[in-house]
């Protein structure tokens, strides 16, 4: 159903985790087939949704799928779609959502890129990157998933206006992320002050790897598609 032909990278990180209990297996079978992506190359991403919704946003590895949830239930108007291939965050976004499924909220169990390259031009509102693995070895960096290709992926579907949001507790990534973002002409940065990055924004659901902050006070950039060419 996806290919992603133009993008070179490999997907780095585990796939499986322990042994799954019979309640997630169970929710495997039963709730992930409801909520799973279908989209066909090419088409608009609104019609993945029933009822129909007014846009449409991506992230990208949704861990155990907190903020996506809470984002799917805040707003009723818009699609979430979740890339994350780890099977054991899958599951435990089905544990969440099992008592109150939002009709909103779509899961592909894989790579992000493979939506991306099956999205038309200027489909999506927003796009998150929360907390992604920051390969902190040098000889890893090629591994991070923020690169100058993927910003360009993101500007082709993203709508002018539409925004990337991403956020770390890695100094390292951070700094990657946002020299690059600076660098790329179809983004702006929207921070007049280190308060702007620094603090998490009310409209921004909190994560549970969030509240760990292994590597330091996290950072939250926004990012403004800025132009159509």
């Amino acid at each position: 159903m996806f290919e992603h032909e133009q993008f070179q990278k490999k997907l780095y990180g585990r796939r499986k985790g322990p042994k799954l209990s019979a309640h997630k297996e169970d929710l495997r079978r039963t709730l992930l087939p409801a909520h799973a992506l279908t989209i066909v190359p090419g088409a608009d991403p609104r019609t993945c949704f029933a009822p129909p919704v007014e846009d449409v946003w991506l992230e990208v590895g949704f861990g155990a799928g907190e903020h996506m949830l809470a984002l799917a239930r805040s707003n009723p108007s818009v699609g979430l779609i979740g890339a994350e291939p780890y099977e054991s965050g899958v599951a435990k976004l089905l544990s969440h959502m099992a008592d109150d499924p939002p009709p909103n909220l779509r899961i592909h169990e894989g790579d992000a890129r493979d939506i991306l390259a099956a999205l038309p031009d200027g489909t999506l509102g927003k796009i998150f990157v929360l907390f992604p693995d920051p390969w902190p070895k040098t000889r890893h960096h090629k591994r991070r998933f923020v690169q100058t290709e993927m910003l360009t992926a993101f500007a082709r579907v993203l709508r002018p206006g539409g925004e990337f949001r991403f956020a770390s507790d890695d100094a390292g990534y951070a700094a990657w992320t946002l020299e690059r973002a600076l660098a790329h002409p179809a983004f702006a940065w929207t921070a007049k002050s280190p308060a702007d990055f620094t603090a998490r924004p009310a409209n921004w659901p909190p994560t549970r790897y969030e509240a760990k902050a292994l590597h330091g006070p996290p950072v939250y950039y926004s990012f403004i598609r800025v132009f159509a060419g």
